[in-house]
């Protein structure tokens, strides 16, 4: 990178932090670091930094709440959670809260490094070509100011809103959307429940009937495919 990524590091456990700032430093991330939830909000709530890894279980606030507070302020500012936990609720709980991803331990480094890259290649997502997504059912898409009338995306939503756009002609694959999307490479072994969770959170937010999509249909066997307004 010609410009370091300024990184904040919030984790408890001393091994794992280290371990982490070594990493970071060594592909040339500037690193600062915090072991308290309630100095890593403050840190965190700063603006200073360019991502944040955010552990779930922190002395004083947790990682949640962190979060939590992060997207109050700031819808933009990007957040990978670290997480012991991997069920299912812990996962949708941080990806409610608008983490743009989540790892869980033990994780390997190289995978975590890309997972970072990529969150960072997506921040600059500003600069995508169309200003407003059309749907099917009326719905307007601000894509800069990541809203529609009063309902508020998260990056990470409209990053997929995006990429499901430009391929509005097709259903597109979860694997495709893991790929394009979250920049994961092909050959790492994840869940593309990921994928799902976000499906459908923005069916919560876009659909007349989240029960009956008619804007983000489900093409069996195929993927998901978005349904644009009619020119």
């Amino acid at each position: 990178m010609a410009q370091k990524a300024r990184l904040l590091i919030v984790e408890d456990e001393a091994a794992i932090r280290s371990g982490l700032v070594d990493v970071f430093v060594y592909h040339g991330y500037e690193v600062e670091t915090a072991d308290h939830g309630d100095d890593g909000l403050r840190k965190a709530l700063s603006g200073q930094f360019d991502l944040i890894l955010l552990d779930v279980m922190l002395p004083g606030v947790d990682g949640f709440e962190i979060c939590n507070r992060i997207r109050q302020q700031d819808r933009q500012q990007p957040v990978i959670m670290l997480t012991a936990k991997s069920s299912d609720e812990d996962i949708v709980q941080g990806l409610t809260l608008g983490a743009d991803d989540y790892v869980a331990k033990p994780f390997s480094v190289t995978q975590l490094v890309l997972r970072v890259e990529a969150v960072l290649r997506r921040s600059g997502f500003g600069e995508a070509s169309t200003r407003e997504i059309r749907l099917n059912n009326g719905l307007v898409i601000d894509t800069e100011n990541l809203c529609a009338g009063d309902t508020v995306f998260t990056r990470r939503e409209m990053d997929l809103l995006h990429y499901l756009c430009q391929q509005s002609e097709r259903p597109v694959a979860r694997e495709e959307l893991l790929a394009r999307v979250w920049g994961y490479a092909n050959h790492m072994e994840i869940e593309t429940r990921t994928v799902d969770i976000h499906i459908a959170k923005l069916r919560r937010k876009i659909e007349i009937d989240p029960a009956n999509p008619e804007a983000i249909i489900t093409v069996r066997g195929a993927g998901y495919r978005l349904m644009l307004a009619e020119q």
